[in-house]
């Protein structure tokens, strides 16, 4: 009999043991697991901050694009009118005297002052490029006001 209580008391403190030891085990898991659910709700907020942030940067990208695409239609409108002679460039221009010399005596000069081919094409190459370098610099002063200035605000990881 005397045997029969000392196993059932070995019996009751080795279970005892063994239970402590599972739920400290136990509670290591979970305290593991709640980590982990709060660097994954972390990570999905990064994640969502991104998304949003490439969200904003594609309408940015698209607003620039669709207005640097309206200006360059502009400009060759602009080039195909004044070409055609539905419209005409109009510059601010003084003409040098011609010493009296040199002046031919009683001849008009038929044509009317005005640019050359190359002087038009070139005129039309920097405003082209005039609109493309303004187009350019909005955009990225938006993108600076945007998305480096607002995420200094914030706190958030760039």
């Amino acid at each position: 009999m005397k045997l029969l209580i000392i196993v059932t008391v070995c019996l009751l403190l080795g279970s005892t043991l063994g239970l402590y030891r599972y739920q400290t085990l136990y509670q290591q898991q979970r305290q593991q697991t709640a980590a982990a659910q709060t660097r994954l709700l972390e990570q999905q907020s990064i994640m969502n901050s991104l998304r949003e942030r490439q969200q904003q940067l594609a309408a940015l990208d698209a607003r620039y694009t669709s207005e640097l695409n309206n200006a360059q239609k502009t400009i060759d409108d602009l080039q195909r009118d004044v070409a055609a002679g539905t419209k005409r460039l109009r510059l601010r221009a003084t003409c040098q005297p011609v010493p009296a010399a040199s002046a031919p005596t009683g001849v008009d000069d038929a044509a009317s002052p005005g640019l050359t081919d190359a002087a038009e094409r070139d005129y039309f190459r920097l405003r082209s490029r005039t609109a493309l370098a303004l187009k350019q610099l909005a955009g990225l002063q938006e993108y600076v006001r945007q998305q480096c200035l607002n995420s200094n605000d914030k706190g958030e990881i760039k």
